[in-house]
Parts: C-alpha cells; structure tokens; sequence
C-alpha cells in the first residue's frame, strides 16, 4: 500500500502520492469538473460569489479595499458566511495574491420519502435514486410539507453541494396538472 502525504500551507492544503517507483504506465486520471475550485485574484472579488476562507466554501456578503500604503499593495477584506454552517468568516489578502472559488452545485430533485435517521430518498432528473442526504436544519419543514402533500403534488427540494459537502437548502410543492 502506498501513503498520501498532505501538506498544509496557511491556505491550501496539498495532497501528494509517496510512490517512489512509478512505473511509465501508471498514471492519475481526474474528470473534467472534479476540481474543489478555480483561482481567482482577491481584486476580482464580488459580493454574492463563492470563495473559500479558512478551508470553508463561503458565500461573500461584504467586500471593501484598503489603500495603497508604505509597505506594499492594497488590502482586500472579505467577510463571508459559510454556506454549510451559518459562520461567518473573515479575510484580508493583498489585491493581487489569489483565493480559491469553489464549485457550488443547486441541484433540484423530488423527495420520494424520508427515513427515521431522517435521511431524505431523492428521485434525480435522471430517474435514479438517491438516499445519502440528511434534511438536516429543513427536517421538520420538510417532514410537514411531505405529509400535507395533495393529490398531484410533488416535493421538490434543492441541495447545494460543494467541496464534498452536500446540505438541503430549500423546498418547494410542485403542482402536477
């Protein structure tokens, strides 16, 4: 078996195999749209777009700069709130120094049913089931909504997924006529 090795800067963390001997066969394949993020300079930071502060995937709700001063660039302070959590998080970076913009997914799909560890069975757009999501925060507004359904309603609800996290977001009844 071969080890991970992590190595942990003031921002990122960096994950590397501890193979010595690769052969020339062998090689790592990722998918397209796998990364956690994409980088992005702390000048292009807007309210309302995703950064990640102190390892959390953070929904930026204030922006404001610093001048220029004696002793190098401007300061960028972003404060943001943590999209799994409710945190909120602060930040200051030089302009020009880069942050990660993590990949946030709202995925839409009908709640089928929920268990007693209140884990939610999702019917996906492409008529595949899913049972790994917990209600979580929205559990009992869910569990209410679910069982004052009417006849030709749905159950719609949203999870957002980013950095491996998933959390239920928001629901809504859809009408079938």
């Amino acid at each position: 078996m071969h080890k991970l090795k992590f190595i942990r800067s003031p921002h990122y963390t960096f994950e590397f195999d501890s193979r010595q001997n690769m052969g020339d066969e062998e090689f790592s394949v990722g998918d397209a749209g796998a990364s956690m993020g994409t980088p992005i300079q702390c000048g292009a930071i807007k309210k309302n777009s995703y950064v990640i502060i102190k390892e959390k995937p953070c929904k930026i709700v204030e922006v404001s700069a610093s001048k220029t001063g004696k002793h190098g660039s401007a300061k960028i302070n972003f404060v943001g709130i943590d999209i799994f959590s409710g945190k909120r998080l602060e930040e200051c970076r030089p302009s020009g120094h880069t942050v990660i913009s993590p990949t946030v997914t709202r995925t839409e799909c009908q709640l089928v049913s929920i268990d007693q560890d209140g884990f939610l069975e999702l019917l996906m757009a492409d008529n595949t089931t899913r049972s790994d999501i917990h209600g979580s925060d929205m559990l009992d507004t869910l569990k209410e909504k679910f069982e004052n359904l009417g006849d030709n309603e749905d159950l719609l609800v949203t999870y957002i997924s980013a950095m491996g996290q998933e959390k239920v977001v928001e629901c809504r009844i859809n009408t079938n006529k």
